[in-house]
């Protein structure tokens, strides 16, 4: 259960930062794979809910209704952040300390695990409100949409595997 709980920390640890480095050096013409539909809310306020309005053709009403809906769930999503920010700031400062401690890490993990469920959990919750704002048409796009990135995603994890099952006979 422990292995797995760090496995998918890790696996979430190189998501996040190979977003971040792709985001900032183009300017995404939609959310990162595997992203879901309200992950940040600056993100979601800025190119997101760009992306999401063309696709959709979100009226200006439900944008509006939706930029509340962030702004209304900053105050409870911005401490989130920073605890998720001081854990891998916490987590990068171990492993570049050379004095690497297995139950510190395990701590760390922990307690950034526990945050990160917090987050998920009110990324969830304005999803669910933004998608009740939207039209039967609209929700039709957008479950075409996710679809689609799931495919998308499953074939790079496809290629991903392949990839490493050839690696070692190199």
């Amino acid at each position: 259960m422990k292995l797995n709980r760090m496995k998918i920390f890790a696996a979430a640890l190189a998501l996040s930062v190979c977003a971040t480095i792709a985001a900032a050096q183009t300017e995404p013409a939609g959310p990162p794979p595997g992203h879901h539909f309200m992950m940040h809310g600056d993100w979601i306020e800025g190119h997101s809910l760009k992306f999401f309005t063309n696709l959709l053709s979100l009226t200006d009403a439900q944008q509006t209704q939706i930029k509340q809906l962030i702004t209304n769930a900053k105050p409870a999503l911005t401490p989130l952040m920073q605890q998720e920010m001081q854990s891998h700031e916490a987590m990068r400062q171990l492993v570049t300390s050379g004095a690497y401690d297995q139950a510190k890490a395990q701590a760390i993990a922990s307690q950034e695990a526990q945050t990160h469920e917090q987050l998920e959990l009110q990324h969830a919750q304005i999803a669910a409100q933004a998608y009740q704002l939207l039209t039967a048409d609209q929700k039709t796009k957008l479950n075409d949409f996710f679809t689609q990135q799931q495919q998308k995603m499953a074939e790079h994890m496809q290629r991903h595997a392949a990839e490493s099952e050839e690696a070692p006979n190199q």
